[in-house]
């Protein structure tokens, strides 16, 4: 008896001195299991084809009367959520335009409507394009081709932009809704008298008996080298992946989920659907507002919040109030939040545990800090790499590629510095690339990595891992960069910008600004032989066509553009240089927008912008 007594102290004192020397083991086991349950769910849901769609359904039938949206000062049950939706699968199948396995695109923000459009084309088996509503013209007519869409469902304010490409649509006989009662012209159709119309019966689920998890359920829209959005393809399967991310977190059916992203991004979406799988309660607000978004939060009763990095210094830049504490959010889940800001939300906001992630829409990999430790995105583990293969490799920023060793390989990094996150491509690690464009979804594939024959996602995101195992965000690489919370490709600015008579060649590249997430854009640009720089024309040409995040703030007139030997234009001086007066001597401009011009950013410009007097 003595000596099993001495054997279980020694063993809880050799434990202990374990713990000590790896705090983080016992979190790091429960994240492994709750990811192993939900293995085991997603390998059910493959045998049964269990859609989100038939979650929600489930939970209509469990508790029906239950809040399931709570928008503005409307309160919509499961039930009602239900009925809805089979309104409006009725009038798609009803129009004649839409079949079950159409692809159908949605134009419209965050309302109730787009809930039940979305819940009501997953019911007939339809895969939705959500389009960015902040897009216009070319962008606009290129992200619906590339979903191979043939209905467009727009909001009744967005007719202007519709009515810019009808053309266009017409002649590729595609239907075209608006959200009212009546259009102005007869190449449109009404969509909400139809719908009030409607019978709200539910709808067949052989409609959908074609599909399988491995179906495209959405379509998301990326940024990146084409100069063009492209569309992610977000399978059923990856849709439930996402969904499954406040299951580890320990969101419960009680939580009520306060939602203000833009439901076309993949964060907006996957909190709603996420809220599904949990049985929870979604709060809707039509657009973020940093002034309303805690008395939203106290209305609503919201327990999770979601956010991007630019949101939370918006909520620590309002000013402070006395009942700044008083909420019940338990819970703020999103990515891209500097330390600073998190230490300040955390201070002012009271105990709310923060869970940052990283991943991207088309990814095949996703990292969370479920530890909670400032600054960081996830954990790097022996336990996360039993399920899947990843690595940090060494990357040439000016190059714009992956280093490789004598032998054609790539080559891993140091522990603590830099490296390109790549993620082997695998059934366990699906990439389903984009959506009718070949070239860019190979662009992304990265092969002969560690061993001949291998194919690993490149992320384009320079990571790196510090000695007590945690994942730090570093930069994007390539020809993206965030601002605003959207990416914004390089070229596509460019190539806007070149399109000016003004303008012969444009290197468009983000830059930090002191205080602020992502990075603001600005552009190296030279003259057309005879011509000078229109500042009015310019502002006038970048408004029309480019959307305000996209917007060069900076532009930077040179005499010509330095280029590599195979003619890709260099950043890495631009970036290091910035807009900083006192370093560039070339002509500098700022993006004006009261005076719609760009003015030349002098010292107290560039002073006020860095001090945040001016805000951009």
């Amino acid at each position: 008896m003595l000596n099993m007594l001495v054997w279980i102290v020694v063993s809880a004192l050799l434990f202990l001195v374990f713990l000590f020397r790896h705090p983080y083991f016992v979190q790091d086991v429960q994240n492994i299991l709750s990811n192993v349950l939900n293995r085991r769910r997603m390998l059910r849901y493959h045998q049964t084809n269990y859609f989100i769609v038939d979650r929600f359904l489930d939970a209509v039938k469990a508790h029906p009367h239950k809040p399931f949206l709570l928008y503005k000062d409307e309160t919509f049950t499961y039930q009602d959520a239900d009925e809805l939706s089979n309104k409006a699968a009725r009038v798609f199948l009803q129009s004649g335009c839409v079949k079950e396995g159409d692809t159908v695109a949605l134009l419209l923000g965050n309302e109730p409507m787009f809930l039940w459009l979305w819940l009501g084309l997953a019911k007939i088996g339809c895969t939705t394009a959500l389009l960015n509503y902040n897009i216009r013209s070319r962008s606009l007519l290129h992200c619906f081709s590339c979903s191979g869409a043939t209905t467009l469902v727009a909001a009744e304010e967005l007719q202007d932009a519709v009515e810019e490409v009808l053309p266009s649509l017409l002649e590729q006989q595609i239907s075209v809704f608006i959200l009212a009662d009546r259009c102005r012209t007869a190449d449109m159709k009404s969509f909400k008298d139809k719908m009030s119309q409607a019978s709200s019966e539910p709808v067949s689920k052989d409609l959908r008996s074609h599909l399988t998890l491995q179906s495209p359920a959405v379509y998301i829209y990326t940024s990146g080298t084409t100069g063009l959005p492209k569309a992610a393809v977000v399978t059923h399967a990856k849709l439930w992946n996402l969904s499954l991310l406040l299951s580890v977190m320990g969101v419960k059916a009680k939580d009520v989920i306060y939602i203000s992203l833009p439901l076309y991004h993949s964060a907006g979406l996957v909190g709603f659907t996420a809220a599904i799988e949990r049985d929870m309660t979604v709060a809707l607000r039509n657009k973020f507002s940093a002034s309303q978004f805690w008395d939203d939060c106290r209305k609503y009763n919201a327990t999770v919040i979601q956010y991007i990095g630019e949101i939370m210094r918006y909520l620590c830049n309002t000013p402070e109030k006395l009942n700044d504490r008083n909420h019940k959010v338990r819970l703020a889940v999103g990515n891209g939040i500097r330390p600073e800001v998190w230490r300040e939300f955390t201070s002012r906001f009271g105990d709310i545990q923060i869970r940052e992630f990283y991943g991207a829409t088309e990814g095949n990999i996703g990292l969370l800090n479920y530890s909670g430790k400032i600054g960081a995105v996830g954990r790097d583990t022996f336990l996360n790499r039993m399920f899947i293969k990843y690595s940090l490799i060494k990357f040439d920023v000016d190059k714009g590629e992956p280093v490789r060793d004598s032998a054609g390989f790539c080559i891993k990094v140091a522990k603590g510095e830099p490296g390109l996150l790549v993620c082997k491509i695998s059934a366990r690690s699906p990439f389903a690339g984009y959506a009718r464009d070949l070239q860019q979804t190979e662009k992304k594939k990265l092969r002969d990595v560690h061993e001949k024959g291998d194919v690993y996602y490149n992320t384009g995101d320079l990571l790196r891992i510090d000695e007590d195992n945690f994942f730090y965000f570093q930069d994007r690489v390539g020809d993206t960069f965030r601002w605003k919370g959207e990416n914004v490709a390089t070229t596509e600015v460019a190539d806007i910008l070149t399109l000016l008579d003004c303008i012969k060649e444009a290197n468009v590249y983000g830059v930090e600004v002191p205080g602020l997430e992502g990075r603001a854009g600005m552009a190296a640009i030279t003259l057309s032989e005879g011509q000078r720089f229109d500042s009015a024309g310019v502002f006038e040409h970048v408004e029309k066509f480019l959307p305000s995040y996209a917007k060069p703030r900076f532009l930077r007139i040179q005499t010509s553009l330095d280029v590599t030997g195979t003619f890709k234009h260099l950043k890495t001086k631009l970036v290091e240089e910035g807009f900083n007066p006192n370093q560039v001597t070339d002509p500098l401009y700022f993006l004006d927008e009261k005076g719609k011009t760009y003015i030349p950013l002098t010292l107290d410009i560039f002073n006020s912008v860095t001090s945040g007097k001016i805000k951009i």
